[in-house]
């Protein structure tokens, strides 16, 4: 696969990286991993009926990507940050309860967020997503700072690949051994 450097995301979404991911991890057999849809319900449409303009959400969404790994499910978050603090309002309580509930029937949870200043992707894992958050719910920090980040979570751009997160996969379950 060819090299791919970085400076930026020059106009694309971290969405748009995980998908092309996801295609190219497809593509070499190493994982299955789809986009869930937001489910909404069109209010207004524009007069041509091809735009909606006005939508409500139907229910709580779960997790932004969920798939399969070699047998291992996974699902996780996309988040973007510009700033070396990030909230944890950004995560809903839902989907805490529902990467819990994942991890427990032996999936395997995290988030990917992009440091738009740092022009970095992290992998954070379920474990530590659920210290922050335990953290706040006990009553301290509603965030969490970039200096409190692992250490060898960073996902390097390579081969091809926009953000690897099976880097981060591997990663995470060498330390659940």
């Amino acid at each position: 696969m060819a090299t791919w450097n970085s400076r930026g995301l020059r106009g694309s979404t971290l969405e748009d990286l995980l998908n092309r991911t996801n295609e190219i991890y497809s593509e070499h057999g190493l994982c299955l991993v789809q986009k869930i849809p937001t489910p909404i319900t069109p209010i207004k449409m524009n007069e041509d009926h091809t735009q909606i303009t006005l939508a409500y959400f139907d229910k709580k969404s779960t997790v932004d990507y969920i798939g399969v790994v070699q047998g291992i499910p996974i699902c996780f978050d996309a988040k973007e940050c510009a700033e070396d603090t990030f909230a944890l309002a950004n995560i809903h309580e839902h989907q805490v309860a529902f990467m819990d509930a994942f991890e427990k029937q032996g999936g395997i949870s995290f988030i990917v967020i992009y440091y738009a200043h740092h022009d970095r992707f992290y992998y954070l894992r379920y474990e530590l997503l659920r210290r922050f958050w335990d953290r706040m719910t006990e009553g301290g920090r509603k965030s969490f700072r970039y200096e409190e980040l692992e250490e060898g979570f960073d996902l390097t751009p390579h081969e091809g690949l926009f953000v690897p997160y099976l880097d981060g996969i591997k990663k995470d379950l060498t330390l659940r051994s």
